[in-house]
């Protein structure tokens, strides 16, 4: 579906609604574009668009199916740009993804945008707010989509990082919970999150020093402080694969300790009850002629051998550290 449809001129939005007929007309002049914004639409409604500003049909394509990586392509003198919104869900620690596609000519912009994260209304109403960016034209449009997009990254790392420092607290705790499925979930979203953004580094960098028809001179320095930003997160999401994997096998060796752990305690109770089921077991055997069966107080001395073996084995396998 159609969101708005608006034409733009010497940075101020025109008065009243613009037909989609319109629209190549409307943002002729060299002072005046169109921005069309779009909302998940069909092949049907997107093919009246494409009739209008004569679209390249694989990037058409790539517009109404959506899942494509984020990219910069040129197609005869329009670019098409492909960007991964990105939002963090906290309640489930997974990070949801969406896109926004955007198509830039001479004299329109069309945006389509696929996914709840990175709403545009705010971006074009902040726009709209600043008549002399908008004067630049479709480029500015380019530079404030991207400002929104990379700007929502960082709660996403924030919200990556805090639930990665909790993961190593525990670890790192006395508990014996097992955190090796955590820890693999987080190290997937963290590789899912770094596949949406490292595309778009060396775009960005196109960006930032190439010469566009559509992306006046004077808009490139805005591109390289996004340029900045992208790479800081993609650094950061480095580093967080890095940590999770140091994590993961820290807490595979915290697993294999405690086992061991364990299996030295299970040991050392079976050596201290193997003493007194081993006396038990000879003197529980009926033969007549044994040694000290008829000792008045045998029973007695028995469970004082039994008690005193029981503790010294006690007493040295706590010494030891296996108790």
């Amino acid at each position: 579906m159609i969101v708005d449809c608006a034409v733009y001129e010497d940075g101020v939005r025109r008065e009243g609604e613009l037909a989609l007929s319109d629209a190549l007309e409307a943002g002729r002049p060299a002072n005046a574009f169109v921005w069309i914004g779009l909302h998940e639409p069909t092949e049907e409604e997107f093919a009246a668009v494409r009739k209008e500003f004569d679209l390249h049909e694989l990037a058409v394509e790539d517009a109404i199916k959506a899942h494509q990586r984020p990219k910069l392509e040129i197609y005869d003198d329009s670019i098409f740009v492909v960007l991964k919104t990105a939002w963090y869900k906290e309640e489930v620690e997974e990070i949801e993804l969406g896109e926004i596609l955007l198509f830039i000519g001479d004299g329109f912009v069309v945006t389509v945008r696929h996914g709840p994260a990175s709403g545009l209304t705010e971006v074009r109403k902040r726009l709209e707010k600043s008549p002399d960016l908008l004067k630049m034209g479709p480029g500015a449009v380019l530079y404030a989509i991207l400002d929104r997009v990379v700007d929502d990254y960082r709660p996403v790392v924030l919200g990556l990082e805090n639930d990665i420092a909790e993961v190593e607290e525990k670890v790192f705790s006395h508990s014996r919970e097992s955190n090796a499925e955590r820890i693999y979930f987080l190290k997937r979203e963290a590789l899912r999150f770094h596949q949406a953004v490292a595309p778009l580094v060396p775009a960005m960098d196109r960006l930032s020093q190439g010469k566009y028809e559509a992306i006046p001179e004077g808009i490139q320095p805005y591109f390289r402080d996004i340029h900045d930003h992208l790479l800081r997160v993609a650094d950061q999401l480095v580093s967080f694969r890095d940590l999770l994997t140091s994590i993961l096998e820290a807490n595979l060796t915290q697993v294999n300790v405690r086992q061991n752990e364990d299996m030295r305690k299970i040991s050392a109770w079976v050596a201290i009850l193997a003493v007194p089921t081993m006396i038990a077991g000879i003197y529980g055997m009926n033969f007549e002629h044994m040694p000290e069966i008829k000792l008045r107080y045998g029973y007695f001395v028995i469970l004082g051998v039994m008690l005193l073996a029981c503790g010294s084995l006690y007493r040295h396998f706590r010494k030891s550290g296996w108790l």
